[in-house]
C-alpha cells in the first residue's frame, strides 16, 4: 500500500506529518525524555541538517526549495526543544557522571574537545560567532535585497506575462502558472528575510541555555548533591559544552544551507556542476596558482612538502583539463580562406513580426494595464472585443500591450500593423467627465472628448468625480479611456483586421456547424480572396456578419451566375436586410428615412453612364455632399436615424461617395427593407436646383 493510501482518522498520513511533528516538538519541551530517546533525537537533528544542506546544494533555483523558510523554523524549534529536554536531564542527573544526558552529548564533550571544557567553551563561542555574525547576517542581507528587488520587478514581469498572453504566445494556463511563480518568488524572499531572525534568536538562546546549564548545574551539584565546587564544575561544564556543541553544529549546517539557497541564481545545473565548471573550468588559472605555490614552497622556512604537494596536484588537474578540452575540440581542420570572419546571413526569421494591433504605454501608465496592481484596462479591452464579436461577428485579434520608454510617462500609442493610428496623453490625477446631452450646469477644466463616441468632455481632478456625477456627467477613468481608445481603433479599422486567417477560421467554424454550405461557395465558385473582400465591404458599412449561415446561403445561390463583388455584396445585403434595418431602426415598424429625389437619381445615372461614379463632375460631387450633410442634420434634429434610402443600382455608389465625409450616414436599398415595415420619407435629398 502506498503512503498516499494510508489513512489515519480519515486523513492521509502526509497531511498529518507536519502537525504531528510540531505537536511532538512542543511535547518535548514539557515531558521528560529518557536518555536513549534524547540520543536518537540528537542524531535525527544532525541527519535533518545534512539532508537540508544536500537539498540546498542540488536545487537549481531558489523556488525548488520554496518550503525552506518553514523548514528553518521547524528545525530551529526542534533544536530548542532538544536543548530544553537536555537541560532538564543535565540539571536532574548531571551528578551521576558524564553519560547522564546520553551518549551523544558525552561523545561531543569528550571526543571533539578532548574532555577539556575550556576548549569546548571557546569552540562553542567561535561556532556561535560564525553562525550569528557571518553566515546568518550575510544570508539575511541577501534575502532582504532580493526581496526588495523582486517586489520592484513584479509589475514589469506581470506586464510581460499579460503582453505574451494578449499576443497569443502563451495560453491562459501558462500565464496563470507564470503569475503564480512570480508571486511565489516574492513570497519566498520575503519569508527568507524574516526566517533569518530564527537563526539569530537560536544563537542567542543557545548562549543563554549554556549559561543556565553551567550556573544551574554547579548550584545543583554543590547544594543538592554535596559535590565539591571543582568536581561540580568539571561534571556540569563538560555536559554543558557537549550539549551546546551538539546543538550548534546542526545550526551551523542549516545556516549554511540558508546562505546557499538565497545566494543561488537560477540555472539549469546543480551547484556542484556549476562550481566545477566555473571555478576549475579554465586550466590557465590552475597553472598560475600552481606556479605561485611552487615558488612559495621553494622559499626557505616554508612548509615545502605541503606547498609543493598542492602545487603538483593543481598542475596535474590543469593538465588533465587541458587534455579533456582538446579532445572535445578535435575536429578535421578546415582551410582558412579569409582571416576576417564572415558575417552571418540574414534570414526571414531575423525580421521581427508585426503586431496586428498593439497598445504601447509610458511607464506611468503601466499600473493601468498591470493586473497585479489592480489595472483593469486589459479586462476592459477584452470586454470590448467580446462585445464587438457579439455585435459584428468578427473576432478582433489579441491586443499586444507593452511599455515604451520612448513615450512620455503619461502617453500612449496604438499601432495597427506597425503603423501609429492613435496616440495621446492621460493627464495625471484627472478623469474625463463626458457630456451625454443631459447635464446640469458646467464644469471647469480642459476640454476633451470621448474617443469612442466623440461626445465632448471636460478633464477634471479625480476628487471631483462625485460632483460631476451629480450634475449628470458620465465619468471615465484613465483605464476606461485607454480601453475605449483601443475599441475606437478596431471599430474604425475593422475591415483591415479581417485577414485571410480570420476568414479561414470563420469558414472552419461554419463547416463544423453547416457541412456542405461552404463548399458550395468556396472554392467551387469563389476564391477565398473574393469571400474576404465581400466580408470586408460588409463590415466597412457596419453590417454584421454574425449571421454567417444566411450570408453564405445567399452567396451559394448567387455565385454560380456572377462573380462580380459589388453584385454579390448587394445580394448578401438583401438577404441580411432584416438584420440591417433592425440595427438602424431598433425594431420600429415605421422607417423614417431620407429619400433621394427622382430628378436627382436620374441626373446621377445619366452622368455616370456605364463607367460609374468616375464620370461624375466635381460640381455634382460637391453639391451631393453639401445636400447630404444638410439632410443628415435635418433628419437628426427630427429625432430619426440618419439613413438614406435609394435604389439598388445607386446604393453602393452613394455609400462610397458619402462614407468619407459623412460616416454617420447609412445608405440602404429598397431590397433590404422587409415587407412588414412601412417606409416614410421625412427628408428628401435633391441637388442641381431640382425639387
Amino acid at each position: 500500500m502506498s503512503a498516499q493510501g494510508v489513512m489515519v482518522m480519515g486523513m492521509p498520513v502526509q497531511r498529518l506529518a507536519v502537525p504531528m511533528l510540531v505537536l511532538l516538538i512542543l511535547a518535548m519541551m514539557v515531558l521528560p525524555l529518557p536518555t536513549f530517546m534524547l540520543d536518537v533525537l540528537f542524531t535525527l537533528n544532525i541527519a535533518l541538517a545534512m539532508i537540508v544542506l544536500l537539498v540546498s546544494l542540488n536545487a537549481r533555483r531558489p523556488l525548488d526549495f520554496s518550503v525552506f523558510p518553514t523548514v528553518l523554523l521547524l528545525t530551529t524549534l526542534l533544536r530548542l526543544a532538544l536543548n530544553v529536554a537536555s537541560t532538564r536531564i543535565i540539571l536532574m542527573q548531571g551528578h551521576t557522571g558524564p553519560d547522564a544526558a546520553g551518549k551523544v552529548i558525552e561523545s561531543f564533550g569528550n571526543f571533539l574537545v578532548g574532555g577539556n571544557y575550556t576548549v569546548g567553551f571557546v569552540v562553542f563561542l567561535i561556532l556561535v560567532i560564525i553562525n550569528f555574525v557571518v553566515i546568518t547576517k550575510g544570508a539575511g542581507r541577501i534575502a532582504e535585497v532580493a526581496a526588495r528587488f523582486t517586489l520592484d520587478s513584479m509589475p514589469g514581469k506581470q506586464l510581460a506575462v499579460d503582453a505574451d498572453l494578449n499576443a497569443g504566445f502563451i495560453s491562459e494556463v501558462e500565464a496563470r502558472t507564470r503569475r503564480t511563480e512570480i508571486s511565489r518568488e516574492s513570497d519566498f524572499y520575503g519569508a527568507m528575510d524574516g526566517a533569518s531572525k530564527f537563526v539569530r534568536g537560536d544563537a542567542i538562546a543557545g548562549m543563554i541555555i549554556l549559561v543556565v546549564n553551567l550556573i544551574g548545574g554547579i548550584l545543583v551539584g554543590v547544594f543538592q548533591h554535596q559535590l565539591g565546587l571543582t568536581e561540580a564544575l568539571g561534571r556540569y561544564a563538560l555536559l554543558t559544552v557537549g550539549d551546546g556543541l551538539v546543538a550548534q553544529i546542526p545550526a551551523l549546517v542549516i545556516s549554511t544551507a540558508a546562505g546557499i539557497v538565497v545566494s543561488r541564481a537560477s540555472s539549469e545545473q546543480d551547484l556542484s556542476r556549476e562550481f566545477s565548471a566555473q571555478v576549475f573550468g579554465r586550466p590557465q588559472t590552475l597553472f598560475v596558482a600552481a606556479s605561485v605555490l611552487a615558488v612559495l614552497g621553494l622559499i626557505p622556512g616554508t612548509p615545502h612538502v605541503a606547498f609543493l604537494l598542492i602545487a603538483a596536484l593543481l598542475g596535474g588537474v590543469g593538465l588533465w583539463l587541458t587534455r579533456q578540452q582538446r579532445a572535445a575540440l578535435e575536429v578535421e581542420p578546415l582551410e582558412v580562406i579569409d582571416e576576417t570572419p564572415a558575417p552571418l546571413d540574414l534570414t526571414w526569421d531575423d525580421i521581427p513580426p508585426v503586431d496586428v494591433l498593439a497598445l504601447e504605454v509610458g511607464y506611468r501608465l503601466i499600473p493601468l494595464v498591470d493586473r497585479a496592481h489592480g489595472g483593469v484596462a486589459l479586462a476592459r479591452i477584452t470586454e470590448a472585443r467580446r462585445r464587438f464579436a457579439a455585435d459584428m461577428g468578427l473576432v478582433v485579434p489579441l491586443v499586444r500591450v507593452r511599455d515604451n520608454l520612448d513615450l512620455k510617462p503619461n502617453a500612449y500609442r496604438i499601432t495597427l500593423k506597425g503603423v501609429d493610428v492613435a496616440h495621446g496623453e492621460l493627464p495625471p490625477g484627472q478623469v474625463l467627465a463626458v457630456d451625454m446631452g443631459d447635464v446640469l450646469g458646467r464644469l471647469d477644466g480642459i476640454v476633451g472628448a470621448d474617443p469612442l463616441t466623440g461626445f465632448a468632455g471636460i478633464w477634471i481632478e479625480a476628487e471631483r468625480v462625485e460632483e460631476a456625477e451629480l450634475r449628470g456627467f458620465v465619468v471615465l477613468q484613465p483605464a476606461d479611456l485607454l480601453a475605449r481608445e483601443v475599441e475606437a481603433v478596431f471599430r474604425q479599422h475593422a475591415p483591415e483586421l479581417l485577414g485571410r486567417s480570420e476568414v479561414q477560421q470563420l469558414l472552419d467554424t461554419l463547416v463544423r456547424n453547416q457541412p456542405g454550405l461552404v463548399e458550395d461557395v468556396t472554392p467551387r465558385h469563389l476564391p477565398l480572396t473574393s469571400v474576404q473582400t465581400i466580408l470586408q465591404q460588409l463590415i466597412a458599412e457596419n453590417v454584421s456578419i454574425r449571421d454567417s449561415r444566411t450570408l453564405f446561403e445567399a452567396l451559394a445561390a448567387r455565385a454560380p451566375t456572377t462573380q462580380a463583388i459589388e453584385d454579390l455584396v448587394e445580394t448578401v445585403r438583401a438577404a441580411l436586410g432584416r438584420s440591417i434595418v433592425d440595427r438602424l431602426f431598433e425594431g420600429t415598424d415605421t422607417l423614417h428615412v431620407i429619400g433621394l429625389a427622382a430628378e436627382t437619381e436620374t441626373r446621377l445615372l445619366d452622368e455616370m453612364g456605364d463607367e460609374g461614379e468616375a464620370l461624375l463632375s466635381p460640381a455634382t460631387l460637391d453639391a451631393l455632399n453639401e445636400e447630404a450633410e444638410r439632410t443628415l442634420v435635418a433628419q437628426e434634429e427630427a429625432g430619426h436615424p440618419a439613413v438614406l434610402l435609394t435604389s439598388p443600382g445607386l446604393r453602393a455608389i452613394l455609400s462610397r461617395l458619402l462614407r468619407r465625409n459623412l460616416p454617420r450616414l447609412a445608405v440602404i436599398a429598397y431590397a433590404e427593407v422587409p415587407a412588414d415595415k412601412m417606409v416614410q420619407v421625412t427628408t428628401e435629398l435633391t441637388i442641381g436646383g431640382t425639387s
